[in-house]
């Protein structure tokens, strides 16, 4: 667990890499405005350490859009990034998408709906590897409020994903927030994994890029206190399946196709079938567009 130095030795440790914020939305118009607005004033225009804030609009039907423009980023909807591929849906999709639409080295995503949002949400994330060179990839851990008591967010969190880590994947379980939507990486790192299109995008990171480049490569930062729009729990239930199943996939179990719904009893005592996101986005390096428009090489 890592805290940041001060701003004016991040902006010295910058040196010539850029830094990218990016956050994926659909319908967040009471808070994304601030957010853009922070960033853009804070660590865009006092000093330069972010290079560009970028919207990934995913079918927002509210003023979304209009409102992050109008403070400043670079707003593309979901479906104008990379057209000529099959469409996918959910918020790993976008962030997917996002490796493609941003041109950072250094990727920090976050997520539009926090009411409390600071500056050092960003600084905080991006510090360790802009000081550390074996450093690539950041997550936050927080305090999560719910409703108006100090603790009580992130149930996700506490009844399926800690469980599936402490039963499947214990090397993990020092990661305060597994499923915290405020991270950070290195685009060499994040293009060589695949992308869970739904919820499970989150905990499929924390699992791949462990595996792939090793515990000492990914570390954790304290961002104090986060306030957001907690959601009712009938819309939990879907985000718990898809955690679920990514865990299960990547502990070797199969998992059957029908687990793309959420099988329930509704209002009426009458079972329903929710969907589930739980379709994989290749890794970026083996998408042609990405290549030529980054100049990497087919990874092995």
């Amino acid at each position: 667990m890592r805290t940041a130095p001060n701003l004016r030795s991040l902006v010295r440790a910058k040196a010539g890499a850029h830094v990218s914020v990016c956050l994926p939305a659909r319908n967040e118009e009471p808070t994304i405005g601030a957010i853009v607005t922070s960033v853009r004033e804070h660590l865009m225009e006092e000093v330069h350490l972010v290079d560009e804030v970028l919207v990934i609009d995913d079918g927002s039907t509210d003023a979304t859009a209009a409102v992050a423009r109008t403070e400043g980023a670079v707003v593309l909807p979901t479906d104008e990034i990379l057209p000529d591929l099959p469409a996918g849906s959910g918020k790993g999709n976008a962030l997917w998408l996002s490796l493609y639409a941003c041109e950072g080295d250094i990727i920090c995503w976050l997520d539009a709906d926090v009411r409390n949002f600071g500056p050092h949400f960003v600084t905080r994330l991006v510090a360790p590897m802009l000081m550390d060179p074996t450093i690539g990839y950041v997550k936050a851990y927080y305090r999560r409020p719910l409703n108006g008591e100090a603790t009580g967010g992130g149930r996700v969190t506490e009844l399926m994903a800690r469980p599936l880590l402490s039963a499947l994947f214990p090397h993990l379980t020092r990661f305060v927030q597994p499923l915290a939507g405020e991270y950070a990486g290195r685009r060499e790192m994040l293009e060589q994994v695949p992308f869970v299109e739904g919820y499970g995008v989150e905990i499929g990171l924390l699992i791949d890029l462990v595996a792939r480049f090793g515990l000492d490569a990914v570390t954790q930062v304290d961002l104090d206190v986060r306030e957001h729009r907690n959601r009712p729990l009938d819309e939990l239930g879907p985000q718990a399946m898809a955690v679920l199943v990514t865990g299960l996939r990547r502990a070797g179990v199969p998992v059957d196709k029908r687990l793309a719904g959420l099988l329930r009893f509704d209002d009426h005592r009458e079972i329903e079938r929710v969907a589930v996101e739980i379709r994989e986005r290749p890794p970026m390096i083996t998408v042609p567009a990405y290549l030529a428009k980054f100049g990497r090489e087919l990874s092995a």
